[in-house]
């Protein structure tokens, strides 16, 4: 018989085997100060491109203020227990009402974690029986809930409505087959890597000759899209037609906590049915009463959104006309399309924290094929051109050395070398012909 404990110490993971030289730099990196665009890192300021802040929420006076005051009211143990046993109020019930309205949806239910809540969603949605049909670049939570669903599921090519049609046929086809069943489609309003918005107008047309539910993951879309911030199906008018929207409060609401909004007799199955919730304590009343707060600002101050999509576009513009490839997004969200592998990728990362200043995550294999590198830039309300222009500076003249070569070390950099020796004698250690 295999010890499980010996079988994972034998394989840490394709990331995990790094964890050693990356752990507290690459992975796991401590920023500290309060949130903003610019926080230390390793005792260094930095301009940070990493966090979720879009509306600059995080650190608004009238939030902090909000959140203060209902810690010291409530306490972060109120109300104890699940919902449905003794961990209901008012004010959670309002929450959900007010975000019903605002995505103009009859009703909402409120979940404790975007991540478990999509995963526990689909759970509480799908039989045996049903058939969902979703986008090849969903993320993680929603494949994970897919592992969980016992029927069969089809996948379709990025955006690609054609393949999407053709996954349906085959669908309905199996649901007409097994004489059983119905078909959930699931698709993002806004895809957090690529930036680009889920086709979500065209495959609410596809109702017409298909019969489907709609539910839409919206984390990146809700607050940064949409005349009034409602999302990506207000931005594209099909609002109406999203059966199911979900979001999360971890992105423009710089909180924890997500809902999912639709017709009121689906959301009250959903509320007595979906057993993240039901057997795990309730919200916390000072996230709740801080939510409740970050949807008044969000409703009320579009001069935040606007302030955001100012530094996005100003950001994105600058990297176009620099030469950078960022992809398709139509999203605040800014990726950077590189050539490199990960040594080269690892030490520009260095080079970029140590002597320019510049925070901002990466993407390599094995989540990406070898030989590409993405820099994942996201901007928020709080970022200033002095911080745009100073990293759109750093990344000209990083991608130059990344293209003459000059971040071709033999291995990923130990994390010992970066305090005790210069960075730039880490950069010149040529690899072993």
């Amino acid at each position: 018989m295999a010890d499980i404990f010996e079988r994972l110490l034998k394989n840490y993971g394709p990331i995990g085997q790094h964890r050693k030289r990356a752990h507290g730099y690459f992975a796991f990196p401590k920023l500290e100060g309060e949130i903003s665009s610019r926080m230390k890192f390793r005792g260094k300021e930095m301009i940070v491109w990493s966090l979720n802040n879009y509306l600059g929420l995080a650190n608004h006076p009238e939030i902090r203020k909000t959140d203060a005051e209902a810690a010291a009211q409530y306490g972060l143990a109120l109300p104890m227990g699940a919902r449905m046993m003794s961990g209901n109020t008012d004010l959670h019930e309002q929450l959900e009402q007010e975000l019903a309205a605002f995505e103009k949806k009859e009703d909402c239910i409120l979940l404790n974690y975007g991540y478990q809540g999509m995963v526990s969603l689909i759970d509480s949605l799908c039989s045996r029986h049903d058939v969902i049909v979703y986008d090849a670049e969903s993320h993680a939570c929603i494949i994970d809930g897919l592992r969980l669903h016992p029927g069969h599921r089809f996948v379709f090519k990025h955006n690609d409505m054609e393949d999407c049609e053709k996954q349906l046929q085959r669908a309905t086809a199996l649901i007409e087959k097994q004489n059983a069943g119905g078909i959930l489609l699931i698709s993002e309003g806004v895809f957090g890597m690529a930036g680009d918005q889920g086709k979500l107008k065209e495959i609410v047309s596809l109702k017409k000759k298909f019969d489907f539910r709609l539910l839409v993951d919206d984390a990146h879309g809700f607050g940064t899209l949409g005349k009034t911030g409602a999302g990506a199906g207000e931005e594209q008018g099909c609002q109406d037609e999203i059966d199911l929207y979900f979001s999360t409060f971890a992105k423009s609401m710089a909180s924890i906590g997500a809902f999912v909004a639709g017709p009121h007799e689906i959301i009250d199955y959903i509320r007595y049915n979906i057993r993240s919730q039901i057997f795990a304590k309730s919200l916390p009343m000072p996230l709740v009463v801080g939510n409740l707060k970050r949807l008044e600002l969000l409703r009320n101050h579009p001069e935040l959104k606007e302030k955001l999509w100012h530094n996005a576009l100003k950001l994105q513009k600058g990297l176009k006309e620099r030469g950078f490839d960022i992809g398709t997004t139509n999203s605040v969200v800014t990726p950077v399309y590189m050539k490199g592998d990960v040594p080269e990728a690892t030490s520009m990362v260095m080079d970029l924290r140590e002597n320019y200043g510049v925070f901002a995550s990466i993407v390599v294999y094995p989540v990406i094929p070898k030989g590409h590198i993405i820099y994942r830039l996201i901007p928020s309300s709080v970022h200033t051109d002095e911080d745009i222009e100073l990293t759109l500076q750093a990344f000209s003249e990083t991608k130059k050395k990344l293209d003459a070569g000059e971040y071709n070390v033999e291995s990923i950099p130990d994390m010992a070398d970066v305090s005790s020796k210069r960075f730039d004698y880490i950069l010149n250690k040529p690899r072993n012909k």
